[in-house]
């Protein structure tokens, strides 16, 4: 049992008069709470207990909680199938629709014009172009120009050599001449 600390000040309802209990009384006490203690949690056996409540019964039959969902579970797995209805054109369908395209139409003809279109409109007809000369070179309407073979030159320096100078010594220099000196 706790013990009370008396103060040494007079409360609220005058002064504090404690009698003893006898021990009877503490040992009822004790047992009652002791019991309270005891109470805390649920009844053993709760998990079987609710399935016999008659609120589970369904259609007849009892409710087992320990069984779990009858549905099947497939054991390889399928793929499904997609339902997007995908319209792909063909490449002509493509070409005609961008060679009729009204906004990259105005956006050339201000670009002839000589004035300057912003980084995203740019970047817009840029693309469209790109595609329309993929299209057309998929379809063999693009004229292929064959590239010229451009050959850069190093830039001669003073008293330097160019490659082919350096092959010519090379391929006629005599190497038995090392071997004398």
């Amino acid at each position: 049992m706790t013990r009370k600390k008396r103060s040494r000040g007079v409360g609220s309802e005058g002064p504090a008069v404690f009698r003893e209990k006898s021990t009877t009384q503490v040992d009822v006490e004790a047992r009652k709470s002791q019991k309270d203690k005891k109470r805390k949690g649920l009844k053993s056996g709760n998990r079987n207990a609710d399935a016999l409540d008659p609120k589970h019964y369904a259609n007849g039959q009892k409710k087992d909680p320990r069984l779990g969902s009858k549905k099947l579970i497939p054991l390889v797995v399928e793929k499904k199938p997609t339902t997007k209805k995908e319209r792909r054109l063909s490449a002509e369908q493509e070409l005609d629709m961008l060679e009729n395209d009204a906004q990259l139409m105005v956006l050339l003809d201000r670009i002839e014009a000589g004035e300057k279109l912003g980084a995203g409109l740019q970047k817009q007809v840029d693309q469209k172009l790109d595609r329309i000369e993929h299209l057309m070179g998929r379809l063999g309407l693009l004229d292929v120009e064959e590239p010229e073979e451009v050959i850069e030159e190093a830039p001669v320096r003073k008293g330097a050599k160019t490659d082919e100078d350096l092959l010519d010594q090379f391929e006629n220099m005599d190497l038995d001449s090392f071997g004398k000196e």
